[in-house]
Formats: structure tokens, C-alpha cells, sequence
């Protein structure tokens, strides 16, 4: 199940079960079915607190995945920063919506096991938000 939680912050516009489906095959394009899925939308500020508390982290960002997958099975909660997500957007000259649907997708990535941390590794990974924007 893919749940959407909106952390004192105004909840953003999705078609949940367009997006959940969307989510549920990218999944099983890297041989992956989805468990439970929490996305939680929150601010900057938010954000920053879980990063800190959690990960020892002093710095903002847009997405923070907490990774609980089982065997093939994916679980996880995902912490999305709207405010930097909007930021990032206005930065890169996408829609809000657009830069939402690759985070979104991007903490799925994570859970199948994706990292981002190398020069290589985040080319991997922005390739594979490719692959699933177009299936969008």
C-alpha cells in the first residue's frame, strides 16, 4: 500500500491511485513488488529536523528514505521537503509537479537499492528517473 501524508503542510495535488499504480510498476520493472510506502510531505524545516535526528545531518534536502524492504518486497518511509522541491523546480525550470513525480520516484529507486552518492552511481540513478518519467 502506498499511503501520502501530508506533516503540517498542505497536502500537494496527485491523483493517488495514478501515482501508486505508477510506483507499483516501476517497482516490478527491477523485480520488486511494494509493501508499504509512506510518503510524508513536510517542510523545509521538517526536513531538516529528520535529517538531523535521524541521520545526523545538518543540511536541508528534498528527499530522506528510510528504507524497511524485505526480501523483494518494498517498505520504506519517504520524507519529501516540498519547499525544496518548489526550489529545486524554479532552479532546473521544470513544473512543481513535474520535480514532485522524480522525487517521488527517486525514494522508490533508493529502495530498490539505487544510491546516488558517487558521480556514477547518480548518473545510474537519473537515468532510471528517466526510464520511469516516461512511463508516467
Amino acid at each position: 500500500m502506498v499511503s501520502f501524508i501530508a506533516d503540517s503542510i498542505e497536502m500537494p495535488a496527485l491523483d493517488e491511485r495514478k501515482v501508486s499504480r505508477w510506483i507499483r510498476s516501476v517497482a516490478a520493472d527491477y523485480g520488486f513488488s511494494v509493501g508499504n510506502i509512506n510518503y510524508v510531505f513536510c517542510s523545509d524545516e521538517r526536513e531538516l529536523e529528520v535529517n538531523r535526528q535521524f541521520l545526523g545531518h545538518d543540511y536541508y534536502t528534498d528527499v530522506i528514505t528510510f528504507d524497511y524492504t524485505a526480501g523483494t518486497t518494498l517498505n520504506g518511509d519517504i520524507f519529501i521537503s516540498l519547499d525544496t522541491v518548489r526550489s529545486n523546480a524554479e532552479t532546473v525550470g521544470v513544473t512543481f509537479e513535474d520535480e514532485l513525480r522524480r522525487i517521488i520516484i527517486h525514494g522508490v529507486l533508493h529502495l530498490t537499492g539505487q544510491g546516488d552518492k558517487t558521480p556514477e552511481t547518480k548518473a545510474q540513478m537519473t537515468a532510471k528517473e528517466e526510464k520511469a518519467l516516461a512511463k508516467w
